[in-house]
């Protein structure tokens, strides 16, 4: 997919395939009757890394990479992870906060030329039951990302017996690519 397609997308699917070794997701676009549309990403983690990174490609081929992003540190609570490009060219990035995130999970995500974006679990309740008893991590939640008092884009993990997600975009100018990363992280990275 061509990157100018890409950034005028405003919603995608997200859903994780199950496999032993590696966390695999799928970033879907979304139909005009709000249904799953055709594939734009594929995104790859190998578990039990000491170091982070994930490799996102245009298909499930993994022949052409799209972006990736990488941790600066090794087993790091609050890590900062670079989103580069397809080229190694910074897109931006994202760090946890990690003595907010001890009850409600909260994430950094900066892109040049933006204002700082915060995004937070909307619900404390959920999030509270989800720190304390890690048998309901199935839970769904609802991440707000918010910059300067504005909406920029949203992450909802819906219920189902697979890992599935809804994102909104409402900034048009934060790149789709450290959206995508960003929610891709939510999930291979929230449980740690």
């Amino acid at each position: 997919m061509q990157l100018d397609s890409l950034q005028a997308q405003h919603q995608f699917h997200i859903r994780q395939r199950l496999r032993f070794m590696v966390n695999q997701y799928e970033v879907h676009s979304v139909a005009p009757d709000g249904s799953e549309g055709g594939l734009l990403a594929f995104a790859q983690q190998k578990r039990l890394a000491f170091k982070e990174q994930v490799t996102i490609y245009a298909d499930d081929t993994k022949q052409q990479p799209l972006l990736g992003f990488k941790a600066r540190q090794r087993l790091d609570l609050g890590a900062t992870y670079d989103v580069t490009d397809h080229a190694g060219n910074p897109i931006g990035l994202f760090r946890k906060d990690f003595a907010q995130s001890l009850l409600r999970s909260t994430w950094h995500v900066e892109q040049a030329g933006l204002p700082n974006v915060t995004g937070q679990e909307r619900s404390m309740p959920v999030a509270l039951l989800r720190r304390f008893a890690e048998s309901l991590s199935w839970l769904p939640y609802h991440f707000d990302f918010v910059a300067n008092g504005q909406p920029v884009f949203t992450v909802v993990k819906k219920w189902g017996l697979r890992d599935r997600y809804v994102v909104e975009v409402q900034n048009p100018q934060i790149d789709r690519r450290l959206v995508i990363a960003m929610a891709v992280a939510l999930d291979a990275l929230q449980g740690r």
